[in-house]
């Protein structure tokens, strides 16, 4: 089991599918870092997806399940192709001799804002901040976090309505200071107080 799993639980019934292809188009392209052995070839299969996912918007749907599933699940709500190829951004930026860590923790507001917009909200803080905040753990526990960046840790008074998504954010900053496996007790505990109080840290 993932962490996501147990966030996922909060999530409307209806809206599960778009929750899950919208996180896996992000996995795809976090394991083409995480497997790369040459950044060169890394960076055209990275450059693949971006092109392709910018591709669904003109009807190109290859037979690709992850990609299918985001044709089926996010266009019809509003969440565009180009707007996930966005994403390619923050992870080619990991493969480049000096990584830019602001390109690379952007991408977790980007991925908040989409997922955001699922559920009908579009304000730039907190989910910007809480997105960040997501970006910065997911890279530490990945082991593809980029030096001397920052990112704000202590956030509080999340509206009720957000913390369906801001609970991921909740679990990321644990990942900054300890190393544990995903959806322990001890996660699933920080992830229901959160839901319960809005507070991060």
């Amino acid at each position: 089991m993932r962490d996501r799993d147990l966030v996922r639980l909060y999530w409307p019934v209806e809206l599960r599918p778009a929750f899950d292809a919208l996180f896996a188009i992000d996995d795809a392209m976090a394991q083409v870092v995480v497997r790369a052995t040459d950044p060169t070839l890394a960076a055209i299969k990275l450059a693949w997806w971006r092109d392709r996912l910018e591709g669904l918007d003109r009807g190109e749907v290859p037979a690709e399940p992850r990609l299918q599933a985001a044709a089926q699940d996010l266009l019809p709500l509003g969440i565009g192709g180009v707007d996930l190829a966005g994403l390619e951004r923050g992870y080619a930026t990991l493969l480049e001799q000096a990584a830019d860590p602001e390109v690379a923790i952007q991408r977790g507001a980007l991925l908040f804002g989409l997922a955001g917009r699922l559920f009908g909200v579009e304000r730039p803080f907190p989910l910007d901040a809480a997105g960040r905040l997501f970006a910065a753990g997911q890279l530490h526990r990945l082991g593809l976090a980029p030096k001397n960046f920052t990112v704000v840790t202590d956030m509080r008074g999340i509206p009720a309505s957000l913390r369906r998504l801001t609970g991921m954010a909740a679990l990321a900053r644990r990942d900054l200071y300890r190393k544990e496996p995903e959806a322990t007790p001890a996660r699933a505990f920080a992830l229901l107080r959160h839901r319960l109080t809005g507070r991060i840290g």
